[in-house]
C-alpha cells in the first residue's frame, strides 16, 4: 500500500481545465516572439499581431497534448537511465540559480562564486538522496554573458549525475546543448539519452516572452527535455485563491505545450512550476508556506491527470539560516511533494526565498528526503503472515530482537539516517560534545568533501574546457577561474 495524496476531486480537476481552456480561447496568451506567433497561427491559432496575442482552441491544445511523451529518462555520463520523469516516480535535486552562499562559519549571506558552486556540486554528487544535481548558484565573478554555460561547465566536470539547468539567453541555449552533446556522443545521441533538462519560464500572467518562446522551440527541435516553470504569485501575479492560481498555471503550461509540440511533435516536456503565495504583510514570496505547497500539489495533480511528467520547487525555506524554521518548511514541503508523486522536486539546500544556498543545509535536507522517500514506499508485506508467525515461541516475552526476521528486515522497514540525526541517549549526546544539528551537518559536509572523488572523462573534459575558455575570452575574461581538478 502506497500513499496517494490529492487535494482535488475529479470535478475540480475538470473545472480547472475547463477554465484554462476558456482563458486560452477567449483571452488568449501573449506571445512576444514573432516566429512563435507564426507557428501558432499555422497550427490554427487566432493571432492578433498588433497585440501579440494568440487565442488557442481546446481542440488545438488537445492535439498538442496527444503528442507529448508520458515519460522519459535523464541519464548519467555512462548513459544509464537514472531519473524517471513520469507516473509517480519521485526524485530530488538541489535548488537552482541562487545568488548568495551561506558562510558556514559566520552565517553571512555572501555573493556566490566558483568555489561555492563546486562545494555544492561535490556534496550533491556524494549524497544518494539527490538523484540529480543542478546549476545551483550564479558565479558572480564570471562574466554575465557566460554565467549560465559556466555553471553547466562546472556541473559536467564535478558530477556525473543528470543535471537540472537552464539558459539565460537564446544564444547560450544552443551552446549548452553542444556542451552536453560532447558528453553524450553528439546531438543525436543526446536526444536519445538526454543528460539534462532545461527550465523554461513563462511570465505571469499568461505571457510567453521572446526568450521563453525561443527556448521552447530550440529545445523541442533538439529533442532536449524542457521543464516549464510557471510561477503564479497568488494575490499579486495571479488570482489570490489557490484554485485561481492553479487555473493560471494550467493555461500558461498548456500554451507552452502547444508551441513546443508545434516546433517538434513528440519532444519531451515537463509540467513544472515554482509558484508561491504573496505575503501581504511583508511583500515577499514565501516558498516555505504551506499554501505554496498546496498550489504545487494541485497543479501537479492536473498534470498527472493529463498524463504528463511533473516538477516543482519544494524543500526550501524562507529562513535565513538552517534553524527550526528551515527544518519545518523544508521537511514539510518535501514530504508534501513526495506524497503528491511529483517526479522532480527542486529546492533542497536553499534559503531566503531561493536566493541563497548552503551545502550544510543540503546535507540536512537529505535526511528529510530520506524520510519522504520512505513514506512514499508505503507499507509492504514482508513475512508470510503479518504478525502471528512472529509470535511463535515468544511466550509473552519481549524477545523479538532475537529473531532472524528482525535482523534481516529492520533495514528494509526503517530509513536509517546519517549521524546528522541524533537518536542516541542524552548521555551519549553529552559524551559526543553536545553538538546541535547544524554542527553535525557541518561535520558531515566536511567528511563528504574529504572523501569526494571526481568522476573523470579526460577527452570530453579537454574539449569542454577549450570550448568554455574560448567563450570566456570572447566575453572579455582573460582566463577562467582556477579549479582544483
Amino acid at each position: 500500500m502506497k500513499p496517494d495524496f490529492k487535494l482535488l476531486n475529479p470535478e475540480l480537476v475538470n473545472q480547472i481545465l475547463d477554465e484554462a481552456f476558456q482563458l486560452l480561447r477567449e483571452m488568449g496568451v501573449k506571445v512576444q516572439l514573432p516566429e512563435a506567433r507564426q507557428l501558432l497561427a499555422a497550427g490554427g491559432a487566432e493571432v492578433d499581431e498588433t497585440a501579440e496575442v494568440a487565442k488557442l482552441s481546446e481542440k488545438m491544445v488537445r492535439a498538442a497534448l496527444a503528442t507529448v511523451p508520458h515519460e522519459f529518462f535523464l541519464h548519467n555520463h555512462a548513459g544509464q537511465p537514472i531519473v524517471h520523469y513520469g507516473g509517480n516516480s519521485v526524485h530530488f535535486d538541489p535548488g537552482s540559480s541562487g545568488v548568495h552562499y551561506l558562510d558556514p562559519e559566520t552565517l553571512e549571506h555572501i555573493p556566490s562564486e566558483t568555489p561555492h558552486l563546486v562545494r555544492v556540486l561535490k556534496v550533491a554528487q556524494s549524497l544518494p538522496a539527490y538523484d540529480a544535481v543542478s546549476t545551483s548558484v550564479v558565479c558572480n565573478e564570471v562574466a554575465k554573458g557566460i554565467g549560465d554555460l559556466y555553471r553547466l561547465y562546472l556541473a559536467l566536470l564535478y558530477t556525473d549525475k543528470p543535471i537540472v539547468t537552464g539558459a539565460f539567453s537564446v544564444k547560450t541555449t544552443q551552446t549548452m546543448i553542444d556542451m552536453l552533446a560532447l558528453y553524450a556522443g553528439g546531438r543525436e545521441a543526446l536526444a536519445q539519452k538526454p543528460l539534462a533538462v532545461f527550465d523554461v519560464c513563462p511570465t505571469p500572467p499568461l505571457i510567453w516572452s521572446k526568450f521563453g518562446s525561443q527556448s521552447l522551440i530550440d529545445l523541442a527541435r533538439a529533442s532536449v527535455p524542457a521543464e516549464m516553470v510557471s510561477m503564479p504569485l497568488a494575490g499579486a501575479g495571479s488570482p489570490v485563491t489557490i484554485l485561481g492560481s492553479v487555473v493560471q498555471h494550467t493555461a500558461e503550461c498548456l500554451a507552452g505545450i502547444v508551441l513546443h509540440q508545434l516546433a517538434k511533435p513528440g519532444a519531451p516536456i515537463v509540467w513544472g512550476g515554482a509558484p508561491a503565495v504573496f505575503d501581504m504583510r511583508q511583500g515577499t514570496t514565501p516558498m516555505g508556506a504551506v499554501e505554496t505547497a498546496m498550489i504545487d500539489a494541485c497543479y501537479a495533480q492536473v498534470g498527472k491527470f493529463l498524463g504528463l511528467p511533473t516538477h516543482t520547487y519544494l524543500g526550501a525555506t524562507d529562513g535565513k539560516i538552517a534553524d527550526y524554521q528551515g527544518g519545518l518548511e523544508s521537511g514539510v514541503s518535501a514530504m508534501i511533494g513526495a506524497l503528491a508523486g511529483i517526479n522532480m522536486i527542486s529546492g533542497a539546500g536553499m534559503l531566503d526565498f531561493l536566493a541563497c544556498i548552503s551545502p550544510e543545509k543540503l546535507v540536512m535536507d537529505a535526511e528529510a528526503i530520506g524520510m519522504a522517500k520512505r513514506m512514499v514506499r508505503g507499507v509492504n508485506v514482508l513475512t508470510d503472515t503479518l504478525a502471528t508467525s512472529l509470535f511463535a515461541g515468544i511466550n509473552f516475552k519481549a524477545d523479538f530482537l532475537k529473531q532472524k526476521e528482525t535482523r534481516t528486515l529492520f533495514s528494509k522497514e526503517q530509513y536509517l539516517p546519517s549521524r546528522v540525526i541524533d537518536r542516541g541517549s542524552h548521555r551519549a549526546w553529552l559524551d559526543a560534545g553536545s553538538h546541535d544539528t547544524w554542527s553535525r551537518a557541518k561535520a558531515e559536509t566536511n567528511k563528504l568533501l574529504a572523501a569526494y572523488q571526481r568522476p573523470t572523462m579526460p577527452e570530453q573534459e579537454q574539449a569542454l574546457t577549450e570550448m568554455v575558455t574560448r567563450l570566456a575570452n570572447e566575453a572579455g575574461m582573460e582566463k577562467l577561474p582556477e579549479l582544483a581538478l
